[in-house]
């Protein structure tokens, strides 16, 4: 191992200073041996100076002759942020002492550390040593991507349900733009779902959401609850045509007009807004479409295609299928029918799905699916280039996170009060980490590590588009 510098002034347990000849890297991990045990540290600050040259030297001569004396002789400051013993990763209850000397941590030591789970994300930015994580930790409680746009996440995402499918994972993605549903992973195969959905099969507050009754328009609601629940039971004779469902809630609310003709206008307004659902979704709703628990495929990433579909549509269908899975997976531990299988899903732009500023259907089901899904094996992650735009509470459930650049302030502040684990060094990286690097803190981790996450082996089919390529293909010759 190499030597760094040595421990001075007062330490502590958790921090140390010390004071090196040699220039470290910031997150470089380090190495201190006292009292018998190795102890795991990672370089958090690093300052560099010349002796005699303070800050209170304000004479460009003076400090020229300084440095022509000392011959420009540096030194280097630092601290070092104690994580754990090398063996049991505890906390030491003593600090070491002063003079104890900081070497570099050999590539052997920190694989041993962080190779322990079984599903690479990649590499230590500053060591050359893999960086693994735990599936069953990283499952059962929840994942958070975030970073801007163009830092990796797709990459990211793509790495991890690569490794998912090698293990016989079976991952749900809501695929907001199109982005997997072309995606080839080498670990296993795509099933793309459509967005489609029988809205016999809807629950009131999903039609509600569609149609757009406020949960304020208490007339129309009981107006629609009743012709949605005579319909619904009604619609098992497998007609196939997706206006039948429509026509059907028609006829019944005409019904409900003659009996109470003094509600005629809620009743007309019931049927008018039934009316714009159907012509605003027309492309997604479909009454031969199975449950998508019938559409789901084990050991595959079923990819549920949203491209086409506006914010409303894929509040409810997102709401709809995480309501599904966790049902699903109860009634299978339980009684032994249902899903079979854990499932991990992925939501793509969860800013959208679980906004911090507005009620949602997705909200309220991501909240219940991070409290309840441990217990069932149904998994989350929460992919966001916009984290100070989604839920606190969505986002805190997450217990894992993978943090990429943020340049913004109020981002990485909604991030660090989310997570304990954030520290203000580990969040002092987020601005200068370049493109596929990462912070990555949480369960699924042994320790907070700075990660160059690896490059996905498979193919997707999103990305930026290659703007001039095309205009200069599109050219025509001078007129």
């Amino acid at each position: 191992m190499g030597f760094v510098g040595r421990c001075y002034g007062e330490t502590s347990p958790w921090r140390v200073s010390f004071v090196s000849r040699e220039m470290p890297g910031v997150g470089e991990y380090v190495v201190m041996e006292y009292d018998g045990r190795r102890i795991l540290g990672m370089v958090e600050s690093l300052l560099r100076g010349v002796p005699g040259v303070t800050e209170d030297l304000n004479d460009p001569e003076t400090v020229e002759r300084i440095i022509r004396v000392t011959g420009g002789r540096q030194y280097v400051r630092g601290t070092v942020r104690i994580l754990g013993d090398v063996e049991t990763l505890e906390i030491p209850r003593v600090p070491p002492g002063p003079g104890t000397e900081v070497r570099s941590a050999d590539p052997e030591t920190l694989g041993r550390i962080f190779g322990r789970g079984n599903l690479t994300l990649g590499r230590l930015l500053t060591a050359d040593a893999p960086f693994t994580v735990d599936i069953n930790r990283m499952v059962t409680r929840h994942l958070a991507v975030l970073a801007v746009t163009g830092a990796g996440k797709s990459n990211t995402v793509a790495v991890i349900v690569d490794g998912l499918l090698r293990a016989g994972g079976t991952v749900i993605i809501f695929d907001m733009h199109s982005e997997y549903v072309n995606a080839r992973f080498t670990g296993g195969r795509v099933n793309r779902i459509g967005a489609s959905i029988n809205p016999a099969h809807l629950s009131l507050r999903e039609i509600k959401r569609l149609s757009n009754v406020r949960d304020n328009a208490y007339v129309q609601e009981r107006y629609l609850a009743r012709a949605h629940r005579r319909v619904r039971s009604g619609m098992k004779d497998g007609s196939s045509s997706p206006a039948e469902f429509f026509r059907r809630m028609d006829e019944k609310l005409d019904e409900l007009l003659s009996e109470n003709s003094s509600d005629r206008r809620s009743i007309i307004d019931v049927q008018n807004k039934l009316e714009h659902m159907r012509e605003s979704y027309e492309e997604i709703i479909d009454l031969e479409s199975e449950g998508i628990i019938e559409r789901l495929r084990l050991n595959h990433v079923n990819v549920i295609d949203l491209g086409s579909v506006d914010e409303t549509g894929s509040d409810v269908i997102v709401s709809h299928v995480l309501q599904e899975v966790l049902q699903s997976r109860k009634e299978y531990l339980r009684h032994g029918t249902g899903l079979e299988t854990p499932v991990f899903m992925v939501l793509e732009e969860a800013h959208i799905l679980a906004p911090s500023d507005r009620p949602t259907e997705s909200r309220y089901w991501i909240g219940r699916v991070a409290r309840e899904g441990r217990k069932f094996g149904v998994g989350l992650c929460l992919v966001s280039q916009s984290p100070k735009s989604l839920d606190h509470e969505a986002l805190s459930q997450a217990n894992n996170m993978i943090v990429m650049r943020l340049i913004e302030p109020n981002d990485q502040l909604h991030v660090q009060r989310a997570s304990e684990a954030l520290s203000d060094d580990l969040l002092s990286h987020l601005p200068s980490l370049n493109i596929g690097e990462a912070v990555v803190v949480g369960l699924m981790a042994p320790l907070p590590a700075i990660v160059r996450i690896e490059e996905f082996e498979g193919k997707l089919s999103g990305g930026d588009l290659d703007v001039a390529g095309i205009w200069s293909g599109m050219r025509v010759g001078d007129e």
